[in-house]
């Protein structure tokens, strides 16, 4: 019925016209018109819904304003809407309207000329669509009052009408990005009342036209990024009012006019990427109004002029890629506003001048010119507040002597730091630490001598260290483990000399690892192989020794990034390795204790150690062919010894629950496997008797924290599902798997401990408790803010995207399973525990791993589904409303149950959802985050798991809500 009335309005609005005005008051215009353009749209989020054709007017309607004298619509704006379709002849029905915005939405089609025969319109903005085809000649023609049009960012192709200098009443015209050709037309010089003219973008060419000094209001012009070739017009500084003027990234040539001198009130001046020559002229100076200037890559050659101290307001200079020479004016020191300049590429000379570190400036760029001298120390304490300002320095390829300055740790918000392609020498400081900020470290090419400081472990953020190229001597520092967000780390060509510490396979993020042409010696570290985001490893010309690590990205290595390594062996390396005898498993690991150093263990029992090697193994099986009986009684002594000391053991370990009945007598119970070594487990056994050390419960068991002796505390988990643990053959397979995966954001598996009747899991202790604990029982003033908020989300999705990359299913997602690290990062626990079990029982899962209500996806009750990483998805959905909202997954209220998806779910629907924000973050958070982080986690909790999206792609999807796309300014 809906359908036949809009199609009846539209037979009435659009072939028979005439018939309106005999309708009478029973049909409104406005309604008629507005009814009829929605008929031709697509409307996803139902943005216009609250369009009704029973109503007698629209001015309530969402977009519509109106007129209070007449009660007719002045006003339709509907940006962003994500509304698609063509804009139809219904608009044209509104007679009284002034502004038309429909911009961010996908709209196809031409621009429909009839638009501008709306004699009272004002401003139409239809950038940022899909429309295409050219601009009509006659849309231009028809407008009468017509003051800024926009189609910015489309697909508009052909010339810009010539019928646009008719259109008097213009004040602003935007057709900025998109494909645009031909030749600028001189009439658009015509329109006197214009103030801002954007064509940026396209593909214009010729020569920009003589005349514009006629544009006497022009406040803005940008011809950028086109293919405009001649010289600058010579009459452009009749614009007196101009303040905006962009003409880069053509083909201009020529020198600057010298009518731009009288560009008095210009703010924003960029002729970058041009062919632009001559001398910089030193009237420059007087455009005293300049917050930008850039006339980067061009040709202007000679003396950077004096006068440039004269620019008071100047905020970035920019002279880069041209063929400046001289020296540096000091006069600069007079443009107390600066924050950036940039003089690199050109052919600069004479010493590097001190007092450009003075000017608490935030960036300075002065690589490859022929500065010399040195770099001098803070020179008072006076000066400190300037030098932390800097942010990004580069000195490369320039001449320069002397050493790093011992305090170069004063620049303590430095982002990047390069002093490559120098003559550097002297040591590295260890101040280099307190550059806590740093991204980039490079400091290649350059004389350096001495070791790489310990203290570079303090630059926690640094991602890129580049020392190649120079004298550096020592072994690698293990603290360079802590700059966890490395992704390259190239120290190829030095003097570097000892083993690559394991702690290099903590760094997670490596993609480029360049150690060639150094002295580094010993075995590579098998963790190595866990590196899951590596590209590139060159370890050539060294004299590394043993087999390279197996898996991952070492596959595939390339022998001549093995190269020159004689001692290094493996199929990649074309050189066997020499066979190794497997070592002996140590049974029992309570063989250190007495019984004066464990009260619980029984003074009865004697621990003994016995290890067979596999040459004892082949005398004793040459004795029982010599001696049958003899041998046979001494094995069977040995075997009731080590089955008694072994159940002792598990006994002490067990704390007794296990082992009420009689001791077993299998050859393999008692194992205990640590994969980071073998330290001495049993000076933490008693923890597991003692109630106050017992962390947690969940549905695979107890979890206690214990030391070793070495005083590394561990945690320890004692399995309760021995009756469901696969075979021990089989559990140590699985569990060995877990024990290989490593990420910074997953709990580590350090190793386990195995008899038939007790199994223990020894994992990593982290230290500052569970994330249920801190959202739902923690002290109020000690909540999580945003931004840490924000992290554990990234961090636990993070965690999961590798585990899904490992093949791994986590089952068993919940904010209890969440722990929290020392520095609040994010780590996940119980990962693929469900792996032990003898198979996926979903019912088995449901009951004793997934005893968390509300976590469970639904697939779980349905035989049918197939259980795969999207149940994690979905845990991990309910986890981010969780961590958002500050609520439990299910909260049980007196009369009623409240589903935490369910509630935020209908609170989208009624646009309020950014009331299910914790209330104890309000004010505090930005909702342009929070929200597009709550619509995820709903999309990650949909009902059927093909619309679940994969892990990977929500990793994508929070740095992307974390760092959005800076927006665009809106037609005025």
């Amino acid at each position: 019925m809906r359908k036949l009335v809009v199609m009846s309005l539209f037979v009435i609005l659009v072939l028979a016209p005439g018939l309106v005005s005999s309708v009478g008051s029973a049909l409104n215009d406005d309604v008629l018109g507005l009814i009829v353009f929605k008929a031709d749209l697509k409307d996803p989020n139902l943005k216009l819904t609250s369009w009704n054709e029973d109503d007698e007017n629209p001015c309530n309607w969402v977009g519509v304003k109106c007129n209070p004298r007449n009660n007719r619509v002045s006003e339709l704006v509907l940006d962003g809407f994500s509304l698609s379709g063509r804009i139809g002849r219904g608009l044209i029905q509104l007679q009284f309207l002034r502004r038309l915005s429909l911009a961010k939405n996908n709209f196809t089609g031409t621009v429909n000329p009839k638009l501008a025969s709306l004699e009272d319109l004002r401003v139409i903005d239809l950038s940022e669509n899909s429309l295409s085809g050219t601009i009509p000649d006659e849309f231009f023609r028809q407008c009468r009052y017509l003051r800024a049009v926009s189609f910015a960012k489309n697909q508009l192709s052909g010339q810009i009408p010539s019928s646009l200098s008719s259109c008097s009443t213009l004040a602003g015209v935007n057709f900025s990005s998109n494909q645009l050709s031909g030749p600028l037309p001189a009439g658009v010089w015509s329109l006197n009342g214009l103030r801002s003219l954007d064509l940026s973008d396209n593909m214009l060419d010729g020569e920009i036209p003589k005349g514009i000094q006629g544009l006497l209001n022009l406040r803005a012009i940008s011809l950028q990024k086109n293919r405009f070739t001649g010289p600058l017009p010579d009459d452009i500084g009749g614009c007196s009012l101009l303040k905006v003027l962009d003409f880069s990234k053509n083909s201009l040539s020529g020198s600057l006019p010298d009518s731009m001198q009288k560009l008095s009130s210009c703010s924003y001046l960029d002729l970058h990427g041009n062919l632009l020559v001559g001398e910089l002229p030193a009237w420059i100076g007087g455009l005293t109004n300049l917050q930008i200037l850039d006339l980067s890559g061009n040709g202007f050659l000679g003396k950077i002029p004096d006068t440039m101290g004269n620019l008071q307001s100047l905020q970035v200079l920019n002279l880069s890629k041209n063929t400046f020479n001289g020296v540096l004016p000091e006069s600069i020191t007079n443009c107390p506003s600066l924050s950036a300049v940039d003089f690199s590429r050109n052919s600069l000379t004479g010493d590097l001048p001190g007092w450009i570190f003075g000017l608490g400036l935030q960036t300075i760029l002065l690589s490859e010119n022929s500065l010399s001298g040195t770099i001098e120390n803070p020179s008072s304490p006076s000066m400190k507040a300037s030098y932390q300002k800097l942010q990004v320095l580069d000195l490369s390829g320039n001449a320069i002597l002397g050493e790093i300055p011992w305090d170069i740790g004063v620049f303590t918000s430095l982002l990047s730091l390069n002093m490559s392609r120098n003559s550097l020498g002297g040591a590295i400081p260890t101040s280099i630490g307190e550059l806590r900020a740093v991204n980039v470290l490079d400091l290649s090419e350059n004389q350096l001598n001495g070791s790489i400081p310990s203290q570079i472990g303090g630059a926690v953020f640094l991602k890129e260290l580049k020392l190649q190229n120079n004298h550096l001597a020592g072994n690698l520092p293990v603290q360079i483990g802590k700059c966890s967000s490395l992704t390259s780390l190239i120290l190829a060509q030095n003097k570097l000399a000892g083993p690559i510490p394991a702690a290099i396979a903590n760094l997670t993020n490596l993609q480029y690892v360049d150690f060639s042409v150094n002295n580094l010696s010993g075995s590579l570290p098998k963790q190595l192989a866990n590196l899951p985001h590596l590209l590139s490893f060159n370890i050539s010309h060294n004299h590394l020794q043993g087999e390279l690590p197996a898996g991952g990205f070492f596959n595939l290595i390339s022998p001549s990034s093995i190269s020159d390594n004689p001692s290094l062996c493996g199929s990649v390396a074309n050189r066997s390795c020499p066979a190794v005898l497997p070592k002996p498993i140590v049974l029992d690991p309570n063989t250190t204790s007495d019984s004066s150093s464990s009260g619980s263990f029984s003074p009865n029992l004697r621990h003994k150690k016995i290890i067979f090697s596999i040459s004892a193994l082949i005398a004793i099986g040459a004795a029982v062919v010599i001696a049958l009986g003899v041998i046979a009684v001494t094995v069977l002594n040995l075997h009731v010894r080590s089955s008694t000391s072994r159940s002792a053991a598990a006994l002490a370990l067990s704390g007794g629950d296990d082992f009420s009945r009689s001791p077993t007598t299998d050859a393999n119970s008692g194992k205990l496997v640590m994969f980071s070594g073998d330290p001495d487990f049993s000076a933490g056994a008693h923890a597991l008797l003692n109630k106050d050390c017992e962390l947690g419960r969940g549905g695979f068991g107890a979890v206690y924290k214990t030391v070793l002796r070495d005083g590394q505390p561990v945690a320890i988990k004692k399995l309760t599902v021995s009756s469901l643990v696969k075979s021990q053959e089989e559990f140590e397979r699985e569990v060995k798997k877990l024990g290989k995966i490593r990420h910074r954001n997953l709990v580590m598996l350090e190793g386990y401990y195995w008899t038939q009747s007790l199994q223990l899991l020894i994992y990593e202790f982290v230290p500052c408790g569970s994330l249920y604990k801190h959202l739902h029982e923690g002290p109020s003033e000690n909540i999580l803010s945003w931004h840490d908020r924000f992290n554990i989300i990234l961090g636990t999705a993070k965690s999961l995207a590798h585990l899904h990359q490992m093949n791994v299913i986590h089952y068993n997602l919940k904010s209890s399973n969440v722990l929290i690290d020392s520095s609040g990062e994010p780590k996940v626990g119980d990962f693929g525990l469900a792996r032990l079990l003898p198979m996926l029982d979903r019912y088995v899962l449901s009951s004793k791993i997934q005893s968390a209500l509300g976590y469970m996806a639904p697939e779980f009750a349905c035989r049918t589904v197939k259980i795969t990483e999207k149940c994690d998805v979905y845990g991990f959905g309910v986890l981010v409303l969780e961590v958002v909202t500050g609520k439990r997954p299910v909260e049980y209220m007196e009369d009623d149950v409240v589903v935490l998806c369910d509630m935020v779910r209908g609170a989208l629907e009624e646009g309020r959802v950014e009331e299910c924000v914790d209330a104890r973050l309000q004010g505090t958070f930005p909702a342009e985050e929070a929200i597009p982080v709550m619509k995820l986690g709903l999309i990650c909790t949909s009902q059927v798991p093909s619309n679940r999206p994969d892990m990977g792609e929500v990793v994508n999807i929070l740095e992307l809500i974390r760092c959005p796309s800076e927006g665009q300014e809106e037609l005025q």
